[in-house]
């Protein structure tokens, strides 16, 4: 019988991708992927800079490359996270396979068996599922609409000697679509900097803003260089290129540097001059403008349906930007059991117990409007209702 290392026996399949199993069936109505929409993929461009990359720089395109990355691209990145208020250079930047890569990367750096990490709570589950490799003790802080309760954060770190990063999703966060207020991140950079204890700020989703004024990102913020930035163009662009990046300081991008020669010696190296030449080429945030617009019109009709069919028992959060709306259900009922029950009607969600790496709070789920067409969306809330308020006459 073969035996397995702990760190693997401890990671646990994610529940999008067993809930996908369940969602084969193309008449189901599916909330619960947190992928973009594929009909806003810039399929045409991607094509022609595919081209011109290999006609002009093919070799090199399909050549082993530098551990850190293709520079271009991390110049371009560098220049985009400064006009966000970021100081930064294509030196304190490394490419990755995606964000994802980057969240296990910093995992392999920093932790050891039983060190500490401070998690938002609920918080994204890849993030938990990754970082639950290493063996260490998750610290749920509690949120509310303004962000991480930062009283009860103070008083975990002022009583807690290995914690060893703070790991954070301060806008339009996966699972909940909750944003941080500009004076929670002033008072967790204080505090990280008070404590001594680096910050893992994951950033997928800050460009897709609804309405309201950009905040400062908590890099923005840093005031001696301890945020870690993980930011992703998965979202922005498409995922299967799998270019995300990571920027911090040297001492820290040093040693991921060691991690990802071990891991992967570099990333794609083709898709990264791809997304430098779309870069070079075309008007990313033209892209983003044309699909912020048309996840907000899903985002509006998936509050108005649910306002109309989902019992009142039943909390919403109405996020400013992103993807994701979080429902929080009276305790009697179970989002797994609920989730059976809405197969059957043909629509499904994420059950929200797993987004807890303690506390499992199965009476809570996350819902996608991301790619759903519009018509679609009133109807499988209205089916999600309806199984909702049986559930609730039990």
């Amino acid at each position: 019988m073969m035996q397995f290392s702990k760190s693997v026996e401890n990671m646990q399949p994610s529940d999008i991708r067993e809930i996908g199993k369940l969602t084969a069936d193309p008449e189901v109505i599916s909330f619960a992927g947190g992928m973009p929409d594929p009909e806003f993929f810039p399929i045409e461009a991607l094509r022609k800079v595919s081209d011109l990359v290999l006609q002009e720089d093919g070799k090199a395109a399909l050549q082993y490359n530098a551990t850190a990355g293709y520079l271009p691209l991390r110049e371009k990145i560098a220049t985009r996270m400064t006009n966000m208020g970021m100081q930064v250079s294509a030196e304190s930047i490394i490419l990755t396979s995606g964000s994802q890569q980057g969240i296990d990367f910093c995992g392999k750096v920093f932790l050891n068996e039983g060190d500490a990490i401070i998690c938002e709570s609920p918080s994204y589950s890849g993030a938990l599922n990754a970082f639950s490799a290493y063996l260490p003790e998750f610290i749920e802080i509690p949120t509310d609409d303004q962000g991480m309760d930062m009283a009860a954060l103070e008083k975990v770190m002022a009583s807690k000697s290995s914690v060893k990063f703070i790991y954070v999703i301060p806008d339009f966060q996966n699972p909940t679509g909750r944003s941080w207020s500009l004076e929670r991140r002033q008072k967790l950079i204080a505090l990280a900097n008070k404590y001594d204890v680096p910050v893992i700020e994951d950033d997928p989703y800050s460009s897709f803003r609804f309405e309201g004024d950009r905040l400062p990102t908590l890099k923005s913020l840093d005031t001696e260089n301890r945020v870690i930035y993980l930011g992703t163009f998965s979202k922005m662009l498409c995922p299967g290129l799998r270019v995300g990046w990571i920027a911090g300081g040297i001492e820290v991008l040093s040693k991921i540097e060691i991690i990802k020669q071990v891991a992967d010696i570099h990333s794609n190296s083709l898709t990264q001059r791809e997304v430098a030449k779309y870069l070079e080429l075309y008007n990313l945030d033209d892209q983003i403008k044309g699909v912020t617009k048309a996840y907000k019109k899903r985002r509006d009709i998936m509050v108005d349906a649910m306002k109309e069919f989902f019992p009142s028992e039943c909390a919403h959060t109405k996020p400013e930007g992103g993807i994701f709306i979080w429902i929080d259900l009276p305790e009697s009922l179970n989002a797994r059991e609920i989730l059976l029950e809405a197969v059957k009607e043909k629509v499904a969600f994420i059950p929200g117990g797993g987004f807890f790496p303690n506390s499992k709070k199965e009476n809570t789920i996350r819902l996608s409007f991301a790619t759903m067409p519009d018509e679609k969306i009133k109807e499988g809330v209205k089916r999600l209702g309806k199984v909702l308020k049986k559930a609730l006459t039990k």
